[in-house]
């Protein structure tokens, strides 16, 4: 279970946290990716212990790390999304350059969702790489 942050390394993304799609495997247990990607969530555990289709190895791991969604520019952004299997995304009202930039200043969903994404502070728990490289980072940092 990750914190997922969207657009800048501190803005919060509470809807989505904690995210939980990373997973990890065994290569000798490993069905299939789609298999990792569908069926391996953590809901799986509140299942009837007779549902013959639920995973029952499961381990969940808390405070595992950050999930960076969106981390770039608008431009890059834009071309992502046009470039995305969902192509209703490569719609104007989602993939315009000025709309993303609008969005991210506001720290909003890019969907319509309704999402409003929160700053927070970095601190020590963050990625030491990020935290020794702010300088670097600067432009994918809220101030």
């Amino acid at each position: 279970m990750q914190k997922c942050f969207n657009f800048k390394f501190n803005l919060f993304n509470s809807y989505e946290s904690p995210w939980e799609g990373t997973k990890v495997d065994k290569k000798k247990n490993l069905k299939s990716i789609d298999y990792m990607r569908q069926k391996v969530k953590k809901k799986n555990l509140n299942y009837n212990f007779l549902r013959i289709d639920k995973e029952k190895d499961i381990e969940i791991f808390d405070n595992a790390g950050w999930h960076f969604n969106n981390i770039m520019e608008a431009e890059k952004i834009s071309m992502k999304l046009k470039s995305f299997a969902h192509e209703e995304y490569a719609k104007d009202e989602y993939s315009s350059i000025k709309n993303i930039e609008n969005k991210i200043e506001k720290g909003i969903d890019l969907f319509g969702r309704g999402h409003v994404y929160k700053k927070v502070i970095l601190d020590e728990s963050y990625p030491k790489y990020i935290l020794n490289n702010l300088k670097e980072f600067q432009k994918f940092i809220v101030k």
